[in-house]
């Protein structure tokens, strides 16, 4: 059993986990306090499964990450009070845990490859469509990782756009620039429109809402674009879409895949779509998975 972090762009899930299945769940808020009341709501969770208890820890976060060390590298304005927290001391300290620390899309890849909708599957790229974008990719068995840490897990910065605006990273024209929750949070902001997030955007263009249709046609396009890099780079059998912005369905899925499948150069596998059931849970089911291989006590197999 597992206690499950995930330091999510707008709101952070806990989960006391059991090889990949949720026992309790919860959220906390982003802000300013949001470390004190996440181990406070852990502890909470770790008592409302007593007498049973957590045997180790998983903490995902948005960014790049030491795994070594236990810490989050880089995030570019999310989560700035966990820059430099040493969240190996932290699960220690708060909870009396031993604990792993991965990028939250590498996590979501890790759980719906072990105990999730892509269970089995040895070469996959996840692709999390949420605040921001995150990415990850499984080649033969093996979590791409890279020297630094940094691979497979900035597809969101890949430039989709020559001539887009500078993003938060540094970088011209990401995709998350464009498509991030938090970008088209700001581009509908600027139209003074009552539509706030990507359902309602998704509503309002089926409506016949031009404007809202337009907005949705890039994102939908800078989404595809990214994830035909993604399968350009690492040829993968199967491209799992998850995160919060897929509770908008089909009207997102179905129109990135066809996006792909146009778009793909013309001899590459045509990869199969899948949507996890709980795309809320990916993150924590990978958590789980890797928590648990790490505990001395347990024998787990998890994709290194």
């Amino acid at each position: 059993m597992e206690l499950c972090i995930d330091f999510g762009g707008s709101e952070i899930k806990l989960g006391v986990l059991d090889k990949g299945e949720a026992l309790r769940t919860s959220t906390v808020p982003t802000g300013p306090g949001d470390v004190e009341e996440t181990a406070a709501a852990a502890r909470a969770l770790i008592a409302d499964v007593s007498p049973a208890v957590p045997l180790s820890a998983g903490i995902a976060v948005p960014g790049v990450v030491d795994r070594a060390a236990g810490r989050l590298v880089k995030a570019h304005d999310k989560h700035p009070r966990l820059g430099g927290l040493d969240l190996i001391a932290w699960a220690r300290e708060s909870f009396g845990l031993a604990a792993v620390v991965e990028n939250d899309a590498r996590a979501a890849l890790v759980g719906e490859i072990t105990t999730g909708s892509a269970a089995g599957e040895r070469n996959a790229v996840l692709m999390t469509l949420g605040t921001g974008i995150g990415t990850a990719a499984v080649i033969d068995g093996t979590v791409l990782r890279g020297a630094h840490d940094h691979a497979g897990i900035l597809g969101g910065h890949l430039t989709v756009d020559l001539d887009g605006e500078l993003c938060n990273c540094g970088n011209v024209g990401c995709a998350e620039s464009i498509a991030g929750a938090w970008a088209i949070r700001r581009d509908l902001a600027t139209r003074g429109d009552a539509v706030t997030d990507v359902k309602e955007l998704v509503a309002a263009a089926e409506a016949g809402d031009a404007p809202a249709a337009a907005l949705l046609d890039r994102a939908v396009r800078a989404w595809g674009a990214t994830a035909v890099s993604l399968c350009h780079a690492y040829d993968p059998d199967v491209v799992i879409l998850s995160g919060g912005i897929l509770r908008a369905g089909t009207a997102v899925a179905a129109p990135i895949e066809a996006y792909v499948t146009e778009h793909l150069w013309t001899s590459s596998h045509r990869p199969a779509f899948v949507i996890p059931d709980r795309p809320d849970l990916s993150v924590l089911r990978g958590l789980s998975v890797l928590a648990a291989a790490d505990h001395p006590k347990r024998s787990a197999r998890v994709p290194r």
